[in-house]
C-alpha cells in the first residue's frame, strides 16, 4: 500500500496560488531561453523534415515519449505525415515500421536513454536522417544525430528537480515550432487542415460551406421592388427568417429588409400598407458566397452584428439566404 503523505499543518490556501505562479514563472523563463536556439540547427532540422518522402518517425521514453506522441500528432494534423514508435518496442520488431524514406525524431532529456541508443545503430544502417531533441548537447544521442535541437533547461518546476516539468514544456514548444514552420513552408491551408479533422465540431466548422446549409429556391425570402412593406412583412413571416431580399425582375439583389428595418420604419410612422419597400429597404447590404466556409460567414455576421445574410453569385444574383438558426443547427456556432 502506498503511504499517504500528510498535508503540512501550516499550509494555507494562498500558498496554492503562489506555488502555481512559481511553476508558471519557471516554465516561462525556460521557454524564453528557447528563443536563442531557433538557429541554424533548427533550420537544418526543418529542411530534413520538409524533404522527407516518407514519414516522420517520433520516438521517446517515459515523459519524453508522451511529449513525442503529441508532437507526432501535431505534425500529422498539420501536413507532415508522422507517427510515434515506442523505443522499447522498436528493438522487438517495430523497427520494421521505419523505411529508408523516413526521418527519425528522437526525444531524450538526458540524451543517454538506453532504449533509444540501442536502436540508433540500426537507424544509421538504414541511412535514415536522425534528428535528436535533448537536454544535453554533449550526450551520446546528440553526438550521433545528424542534427541536435537543444531543449535543455536550468531548472525544473518541481522543487526537487525530479519531475519533468520545464523540460517537457520546452520540448513540446520546440515540437510545435517545427510543426508550424513546416505547415507554413508547405502552404498548408485551412481546407487541408479540415480534411484531416473531419469529425466533431472542429470538422464541422472547417468543412461546412454556406451552400451546404443555405435556403434556396422557393425557401428564399424575397419580394420585387414594387412590393409594399406589408407584402414584404408577409414574406418575412412566411419564410420565418427575420428578413427578406428585394430583387429586380432579373433576380439581381437590390437590398434587404429586416426586423430591425421594420422597427425603424414604425419609428418614422411609415404607413406599411402603402409605403414601397424600395424606399425603406437597406441598400448595399452584406452578402456571402455559396463556396464560403460557414465559419467565416459566422464571423462576418458577428462582426457586423447581423442575424441573417443573403447569398449571391459573382453577378450579384440572389441564390440563397442564411440566418443564425441555420448555423446553430449545423453546429457551427
Amino acid at each position: 500500500m502506498t503511504k499517504k503523505t500528510p498535508i503540512q499543518a501550516n499550509f494555507k490556501q494562498s500558498d496554492y496560488r503562489q506555488l502555481g505562479l512559481a511553476v508558471i514563472n519557471t516554465e516561462l523563463a525556460a521557454v524564453e531561453k528557447l528563443k536563442s536556439r531557433i538557429d541554424a540547427s533548427f533550420t537544418r532540422a526543418c529542411e530534413l523534415l520538409l524533404a522527407c518522402d516518407g514519414r516522420i518517425v517520433v520516438t521517446g521514453m517515459g515523459k519524453s515519449g508522451h511529449i513525442g506522441g503529441k508532437i507526432a500528432a501535431t505534425l500529422a494534423s498539420t501536413g507532415s505525415p508522422a507517427f510515434f514508435v515506442h523505443p522499447g518496442e522498436a528493438s522487438h520488431g517495430d523497427l520494421g515500421m521505419i523505411t529508408a524514406k523516413d526521418v527519425v525524431l528522437a526525444l531524450s532529456n538526458s540524451g543517454n536513454t538506453t532504449e533509444i541508443l540501442t536502436i540508433v545503430p540500426i537507424i544509421k544502417r538504414f541511412g535514415v536522417p536522425l534528428i535528436s531533441m535533448t537536454g544535453n548537447t554533449k550526450s551520446a544521442l546528440a553526438t550521433e544525430a545528424d542534427v541536435n535541437l537543444d531543449v535543455s533547461v536550468t531548472q525544473e518546476a518541481c522543487p526537487h528537480g525530479l519531475a519533468p516539468t520545464s523540460s517537457t514544456t520546452v520540448a513540446l514548444v520546440m515540437g510545435d515550432a517545427l510543426a508550424i514552420a513546416l505547415l507554413q513552408a508547405r502552404g498548408f491551408t485551412e481546407e487541408d487542415f479540415a480534411l484531416s479533422h473531419p469529425g466533431g465540431s472542429l470538422g464541422r466548422r472547417l468543412l461546412c460551406h454556406v451552400e451546404d446549409i443555405m435556403h434556396t429556391g422557393n425557401a428564399i425570402p424575397k419580394v420585387n421592388r414594387q412590393a409594399t412593406v406589408s407584402e414584404a412583412l408577409l414574406e418575412m413571416t412566411g419564410k420565418n427568417m427575420g428578413m427578406t431580399a428585394i430583387v429586380d425582375e432579373n433576380d439581381d439583389l437590390l437590398g434587404i429588409y429586416t426586423d430591425g428595418d421594420l422597427r425603424r420604419s414604425l419609428d418614422k410612422n411609415i404607413d406599411i400598407h402603402t409605403a414601397p419597400i424600395e424606399k425603406v429597404m437597406t441598400k448595399g447590404c452584406k452578402t456571402a458566397h455559396a463556396h464560403d466556409l460557414a465559419a467565416k460567414v459566422l464571423k462576418q455576421m458577428d462582426d457586423f452584428k447581423i442575424n441573417g445574410i443573403l447569398i449571391t453569385d459573382e453577378n450579384n444574383k440572389l441564390i440563397g439566404a442564411l440566418n443564425m438558426h441555420d448555423l446553430l443547427r449545423a453546429g457551427i456556432v
